[in-house]
């Protein structure tokens, strides 16, 4: 097989030189409604899409930006082409990173996002490692931290069918690009 995987729509995709034309939410929000958080560790099933909406959610309720919402909506949105690997390993194999730093920048780019600013991508990273936070209390009972992040709401994460998770992202990823129009053409 060469160099490239095939996605959920049945594009043939190239993971080490992707190209935007070929990224769609359709095949994100798809593969990372199957895909399990905590290398499938937690007590049941808990996708990364899952994660990314009480992302979004998180970084609304906190009164973040539309945009800062849809980079939290997309920031592990890598990982539906290249997968993920635990943080200990990861650390461990700096090319994945490059792969993986890549790849984020080419999807922020196709959905108006290249241009986030540092505070914005503190503010992603901050509700991201919130979440991860709150999902191992609740998912395993354990405390990964010893100062417990911020929290704005109460967060769903429970166990829930791939299919309407899948359809929940798209649906806030369209609200999103949507509100992200209207705060370009007001500007």
């Amino acid at each position: 097989m060469a160099d490239y995987i095939v996605t959920y729509s049945k594009t043939k995709f190239y993971p080490l030189e992707p190209i935007k034309e070929d990224i769609k939410i359709e095949d994100i929000a798809h593969s990372l409604s199957l895909m399990t958080r905590a290398n499938g560790h937690f007590e049941h099933f808990y996708s990364v899409a899952q994660h990314s909406i009480n992302c979004y959610k998180e970084a609304k309720n906190r009164g973040y930006s539309p945009r800062v919402q849809l980079g939290c909506l997309l920031h592990d949105a890598s990982e539906s082409y290249i997968s993920d690997l635990t943080r200990p390993v990861k650390r461990n194999i700096p090319e994945y990173f490059i792969i993986e730093e890549k790849l984020q920048k080419v999807i922020y780019d196709k959905f108006g996002l290249g241009d986030l600013s540092k505070s914005e991508k503190d503010q992603i990273i901050d509700v991201d490692d919130s979440l991860l936070f709150f999902e191992f209390e609740a998912l395993m009972d354990i405390r990964i931290s010893d100062l417990e992040p911020k929290k704005i709401m109460q967060h769903d994460f429970s166990q829930r069918d791939f299919s309407d998770v899948e359809n929940e992202l798209i649906d806030v990823f369209n609200m999103l690009m949507e509100s992200n129009k209207r705060e370009m053409s007001d500007a």
